[in-house]
Order: structure tokens, then C-alpha cells, then sequence
């Protein structure tokens, strides 16, 4: 199929869709009619995106885990253990690395042996090799809605095994599950593939059920400036609405500095819903979710939990309408259901405290979100001129001319030309542009900010501050300055 931002018809959705569910044994498990009427069945309670719907309409904000192991029964007993004892409002199931890379015959080896030696030899859930069966067993055995969370670039047939499963969001998109995880696939590639997942979500709405799509925000999760996440967001966000989504969260991951972690987060839904209205997507349901922090975290528990409750407090702030919770495992490896749990709890301590207080619009919060939204608008305008109109075609032009351009990505589709660095007060700024089209005067704001770091600091602005940066988090403080 040509890549087009245009509405896949149902007669290329189904050709499509025979050689998706060929791509592994549990396709055959997927009766789509069969998939309709289980989901119909199911109670508002375990709707992920219904349940989002009254979050935001009640003004509070939910919190998610990440979570998955190996095998369905102790998959089961962490989810209700993170509900149960951690108080989780959300459910996740992380999948694993091979199927994220669509490698499920390794899968099958890493299941296999994971029940030889009656522990999780993988580092997720792998719910393709599970199937419908396996992935209906875990959702009818917990009481919260689920949402598969991976990184998959061709996350098509998990898509289609976990929502005829009863899981009621999906997380990704074309670029956000591309650029920040993957080397060789192509942006043609990912954002047709996603369109698939898109389109099939759409096909469940048409039948009245409502399903959730999350876009991934935090990309790599290191240094990234709001307004380029913001902008992926918007995108991926248009482009699922084109497929018929109705239910969205778009999504942005804690930088480190409160007013602009809070502008980030409000001048996202608000430019969201103006770019929705604008294209003619008035029936989207929109929502926002904040990542607490995604880059390094100390070693020591303690200090774990400080970076913890302080982005479930701008999360609450912000008016999020969900956050992600971090553990205070983050720096050892994959956490302990135990820890997991206390990450929850941290969070939902903060989140009770500071339950119906928002962060009140100040000076400088106002031209925070008003810098954010004008860079946002620059790249995301240059994408739809890139392709001639077509949002999907201007993404692919748009990487390869450097006007979407993620820091620290390991895909060669990436420029990896712009370069970010902390001001003064912590806000991550443009160090160099690449070709990130903005005009002079944002240009010039960016520079001005980071020059008062460098004279504070008595050095030059330059590519040690990113270095610095990039490490200081994990040696306990935001800025990374001269030692």
C-alpha cells in the first residue's frame, strides 16, 4: 500500500489483515465478530478508556504502573498484587523484547524455559505467544482495565491478540515506536503498520466499543525538548484519528523543571484539541499522560522515591490525566513486585495530598506554554507543508529533512542535528537547532536561556552541558554543573 494520511478502506484493511494474522499460530485465534461481542460484554469498570473518560471529567489524576513477566499465572499475581497492595488504578502488561522485534520463535524457547526454571526468563509478557487464550486468562483474572505497553515498530498482530482479549488500550505509534527503538525500519514502514493498529481500533469503534490509543510521548526519554514531543504527539495523534480513533491520550515525559514540565503538559492538550478540531476530528476524546522520570535514577531507595513523588506532584499540578509511575528499583534492573507496588504508593500518596490543586497561571508559567505551543507549531505546520498536505507523507520528508529530529535516537532515519541542554533554572532548551524550523525570535529566546547558565557557570555554552545533563539526575541533583 502507498503511504497516505487517508482512512484505510475495509477492503484494504482485510487483505491487509490475512497476512498480519499469518504472521504467527495464534492468528488463527482471533475471530473478530466473536472479538466484538466479548468486548461488548465487558463492565465499564475494566474499559480503559471509558475509565479514562471519568477521570477527566472528575478532575483527577490516575495512576499506571509498568509491569509484565513471562507466564500467565505469575503475570496475574503481580497485576493483582500492584492493585491489590500498591492501590494501582490502571493495568499494564510491558511485553517482552522478542516480541517487540516480531521474533516469537525465540519467544516460545524464552517461555519454555521460563517454566523449567519457574521464573521469568524474559523481560515482559509475551502476549503474542500467548494468544487470544493466554491473554483473555490474565484479563478475566484481574479486576482494572489493561493496556498493552512495548515499543513494537510491527506491534499489528499483538494488537489485534490483546484487543480481542479484552484490552481496552494500546500504546505506540509510527514514529514514538520507531525513532527512539529501532535502527534499519523505515518511517514507511511503522507508520502504515500503525495505521493498521489504528484502523482496527477504529473498526472496534464503529461497533460501539471504546478503545484507548496512547501515543508514546517521552521518546527517548533523555533531554528531549517539550515542544519536539509535543509536536510527535500531535501527529500521532492526528493520524490515528484519520483511522476512526476516538479515544486518545497523548503523552510527555518529566524533564525536571515544574513550570515547564506543567506548560508541557497543559499546552499539549490544549494545541491537541485545537490541531483535532481544526482537521475535523471534533468526536475525539482527548486525555493527557505524564511519565515520571525516564532518565538515569539513584541508586539509593530513598532518594529513588524523592524523583518519584516529585512527578506525581507536577503530574497532579499539571492536570494530568494520568501518570506513569516509576519504581525505586530504577537503577538496579527489573523491580521486585514489592517495589513496584511501594512506587504506587508513593505516588498515590502525593497524588491524594495534592488531590484538586493545580498549579495557578503565572507569568511565567503563561509564556512557558506560550514558547512551548509557538515551537510546536513551527515543526508541526513545516511537517504538513513537507508533505504537500499529507501529515504522513511529511513525516517521512519531515525526517529526512531534519524538521522532526529526536535527541539520542539510535534510528538512521534520524538527523540527530539538534542538540538540547538545561538552562539555568533546569528547562531543557535548544542548544543547536539542526533543522528544527524555528524563527529568530524562539531561536534567540532559547540561546538567551542558556547563556545565563553560562555565565552563572563561568563557561561556554556548549555540548558538555548536554553531556553533564545527561548524568546529573543519578548523581542526585537536575543540572549538571562544572565539578
Amino acid at each position: 500500500m502507498e503511504l497516505q494520511n487517508k482512512k484505510w478502506t475495509e477492503e484494504d484493511f482485510f487483505k491487509v489483515r490475512k497476512e498480519v494474522l499469518a504472521q504467527w499460530q495464534t492468528g488463527s485465534e482471533v475471530d473478530l465478530q466473536e472479538a466484538i461481542e466479548y468486548n461488548k460484554r465487558i463492565p465499564d469498570h475494566k474499559n480503559f478508556a471509558k475509565k479514562l473518560v471519568a477521570a477527566k471529567e472528575a478532575g483527577i489524576t490516575l495512576a499506571q504502573p509498568r509491569a509484565g513477566v513471562a507466564l500467565i499465572d505469575s503475570h496475574i499475581e503481580l497485576l493483582n498484587y500492584l492493585d491489590r497492595e500498591g492501590g494501582a488504578d490502571l493495568l499494564p502488561t510491558t511485553i517482552d523484547s522478542y516480541t517487540r522485534q516480531n521474533r516469537y520463535d525465540e519467544c516460545e524457547v524464552g517461555i519454555q524455559e521460563s517454566i523449567k526454571a519457574r521464573r521469568s526468563l524474559l523481560n515482559g509478557f509475551p502476549g503474542v505467544n500467548h494468544g487470544v487464550k493466554g491473554c483473555r486468562q490474565v484479563f478475566e483474572n484481574v479486576n482494572l482495565p489493561l493496556q498493552s505497553r512495548h515499543g513494537t515498530p510491527d506491534g499489528r498482530l499483538l494488537a489485534e491478540i490483546t484487543h480481542a482479549s479484552g484490552w481496552t488500550s494500546n500504546e505506540g505509534g509510527g514514529i514514538s515506536y520507531n525513532i527512539p527503538y529501532a535502527k534499519s525500519v523505515t518511517l514507511e514502514k511503522t507508520l502504515l503498520d500503525w495505521q493498521y493498529c489504528d484502523r482496527l481500533v477504529g473498526f472496534y469503534e464503529e461497533q460501539g466499543i471504546s478503545i484507548n490509543r496512547e501515543p508514546f510521548g517521552p521518546l527517548t526519554g533523555t533531554l528531549v525538548p517539550p515542544s519536539m514531543s509535543n509536536a510527535v504527539a500531535i501527529i500521532e495523534a492526528l493520524l490515528a484519528a484519520e483511522q476512526g480513533v476516538k479515544n486518545l491520550t497523548v503523552g510527555y515525559g518529566q524533564c525536571g523543571n515544574l513550570v515547564q514540565d506543567v506548560a508541557a503538559i497543559r499546552a499539549l492538550e490544549e494545541q491537541c484539541s485545537d490541531y483535532l478540531r481544526a482537521y475535523g476530528y471534533d468526536d475525539v476524546f482527548l486525555t493527557t499522560v505524564f511519565h515520571q522520570w525516564m532518565g538515569g535514577f539513584p541508586a539509593d531507595e530513598a532518594k529513588a522515591f524523592g524523583i518519584i513523588s516529585t512527578g506525581s506532584a507536577v503530574a497532579c499540578l499539571a492536570g494530568a490525566t494520568k501518570v506513569i509511575v516509576k519504581t525505586p528499583h530504577e537503577a538496579i534492573g527489573i523491580p521486585t513486585k514489592e517495589a513496584n507496588a511501594q512506587g504506587i504508593k508513593a505516588t498515590k500518596m502525593t497524588l491524594t495530598l495534592l488531590a484538586g490543586q493545580h498549579m495557578k497561571l503565572s507569568d511565567e508559567l503563561r509564556i512557558e506554554i506560550g514558547v512551548i505551543k509557538a515551537e510546536t507549531r513551527c515543526i508541526v505546520d513545516k511537517v504538513f507543508e513537507a508533505g504537500q498536505g499529507d501529515l504522513a507523507k511529511g513525516v517521512v520528508k519531515a525526517f529526512e529533512m531534519g524538521i522532526l529530529d529526536i535527541p539520542f535516537a539510535p534510528s538512521k532515519y534520524n538527523a540527530g542535528k539538534m542538540m538540547p541542554a538545561r538552562d539555568n533554572n533546569g528547562a531543557v532548551r535548544y542548544l543547536k537547532f539542526g533543522n528544527v524550523p524555528f524563527y529568530a525570535e524562539l531561536k534567540a529566546f532559547n540561546m538567551r536561556k542558556l547563556d545565563e547558565r553560562g555565565r552563572y557557570e563561568k563557561r561556554a555554552v556548549g555540548f558538555q552541558m548536554t553531556v553533564d545533563d545527561i548524568f546529573a539526575v543519578g548523581k542526585g541533583h537536575l543540572i549538571g554543573r562544572p565539578e
